[in-house]
């Protein structure tokens, strides 16, 4: 058992901010990822841990990386654990729960695994992509949008030749300058919130939007739009993918206009053809050690925090995308106060504030419209780990009349595969009609990731070592 006055979970933005904030009010931590490299999604890099100038460009706020990652990796008393998954979490009473990691790569055999006891938790655990299905989703060649930036990112490899990038969010921008960046010809950016719902969400009571906190979001937009504009990029908005065609992969998709609820309208249908299609619909907070600590969600699925950042559970602190989706400054925003909070230094942050109002207004421009279940028919794949359609799903809920998630996920097979209903989850939640499911309900599991039953049976690296030691343990190389 290791003790630890602080423990963060997650090396994104957010983790990184809580891990400094907590060291500069003199606690000591152990920050851990599941990746080889710090940074999360927002900061994916080479594994060399460095940029070259063909792929600075790709960055965002890369100062801001270095200088974190810099101060915690010479810091004595943070701790960072890198390849580090953690598989599960025992709750206890009025306390932080234990946190059972193995450490190591995931396809070794020779993971240690690790137990810490900390006084306090911070969950930083991100998020992961959405994408809405359609007929012929599952097709080679359709990617999600985070999956090509990713590539590019971390890879320098383009997806495809002829990409077409489609779905919701500011985040489509980003995927396809990365994507011309490294060669690929994007052939049409897709939006489906059309411009009247953009201009209602975002310009909403301008009296309350600051000029500081527009102006850089502002130059990002606009040096976006002036890198499409330069290659002749096509930018529509109120419209979306319907269907992908093609045999062994895609060739070709559909696209039509949509009404404000995402309902297709008809007539409006074109083919394009392409060789990759990207498809992003958002994001899906990644709550399912959140879940099994015993945080509370809130009603989008998200976990529940108050202005200090603290969770329903005693102890327990979560930041970043866990808590609502709302980009990189806000991610750095709550880490800094639930690094701060976890640490017993705790203040409301009126830079969290600010930053969730602006996440506010993306999500009421770009969020989610009902009208998209129109667009899967019974045939079409909702499931794509065990190849569950939306017509299997809707005749095992007839068929069985359960109100029950399990009896559900068994009588269907969806969510059972080996994503264990990351892909599919809230769309399984999304399509069942008048369900007592509460959002989030599908990323509900007590093993968080698939782990050897060898590695389970093995006993826990002990550390006796007080929480108060001085003693240096950053050892774990980080990069």
């Amino acid at each position: 058992m290791r003790r630890v006055d602080v423990l963060v979970i997650g090396a994104g933005p957010a983790g990184l901010a809580a891990a400094r904030a907590a060291r500069r009010a003199h606690a000591r931590v152990v920050l851990l990822d599941a990746s080889a490299v710090l940074g999360g999604q927002f900061w994916r890099h080479p594994a060399a841990g460095s940029l070259d100038a063909d792929s600075n460009p790709l960055q965002h706020k890369w100062a801001r990386f270095t200088a974190l990652r810099q101060a915690l990796t010479d810091d004595a008393d943070c701790e960072i654990l890198t390849g580090a998954q953690v598989w599960a979490v025992d709750r206890r009473d009025g306390l932080p729960p234990l946190v059972h990691a193995l450490v190591g790569p995931a396809d070794g055999g020779d993971r240690r695994r690790l137990v810490f006891e900390p006084r306090a938790l911070v969950l930083a655990t991100g998020a992961h992509e959405r994408t809405l299905p359609f007929p012929g989703w599952d097709l080679p060649g359709v990617y999600t949008a985070g999956a090509a930036q990713a590539m590019a990112k971390g890879e320098g490899v383009a997806v495809g030749k002829r990409v077409l990038v489609a779905g919701t969010g500011p985040f489509l921008l980003p995927v396809a300058a990365g994507l011309m960046h490294v060669g690929a010809t994007v052939v049409g950016v897709v939006e489906a919130s059309g411009w009247g719902r953009i201009a209602r969400g975002w310009l909403s009571h301008p009296h309350r939007m600051r000029p500081r906190d527009l102006m850089p979001k502002s130059a990002e937009l606009g040096g976006y739009l002036r890198q499409l504009a330069a290659q002749r990029v096509p930018f529509s908005t109120g419209a979306a993918v319907l269907a992908a065609h093609g045999e062994d992969r895609v060739t070709a998709v559909t696209v039509a206009r949509i009404a404000d609820d995402w309902r297709p309208l008809a007539g409006t249908e074109r083919r394009i053809e392409v060789d990759a299609v990207c498809v992003g619909h958002g994001f899906v907070p990644r709550t399912e050690i959140a879940i099994s600590a015993g945080c509370a969600l809130a009603a989008d699925g998200s976990v529940r925090v108050d202005d200090e950042q603290r969770t329903s559970v005693p102890g327990v602190y979560a930041a970043g995308e866990i808590t609502g989706i709302g980009g990189a400054d806000l991610a750095l925003a709550e880490g800094e106060a639930a690094g701060r909070a976890a640490a017993g230094r705790a203040r409301s942050s009126a830079e969290v504030a600010r930053h969730r109002a602006f996440a506010d207004r993306m999500h009421r421009a770009h969020g989610i419209r009902p009208g998209w279940k129109t667009w899967v028919d019974d045939g079409t794949i909702v499931c794509r780990c065990e190849e569950v359609t939306a017509g299997q799903l809707r005749a095992a809920l007839t068929a069985t009349g359960t109100c029950g998630l399990r009896s559900l996920k068994l009588s269907s097979r969806a969510g059972l595969g080996i994503c264990q209903g990351r892909t599919c989850g809230r769309n399984v939640e999304d399509l069942l009609p008048d369900t007592p499911l509460d959002p989030g309900r599908m990323a509900k599991r007590p093993i968080v990731v698939p782990v050897r039953l060898g590695e389970i049976a093995t006993t826990p690296l002990n550390d006796t070592s007080p929480p108060n030691d001085t003693s240096p343990q950053n050892t774990s190389p980080t990069e």
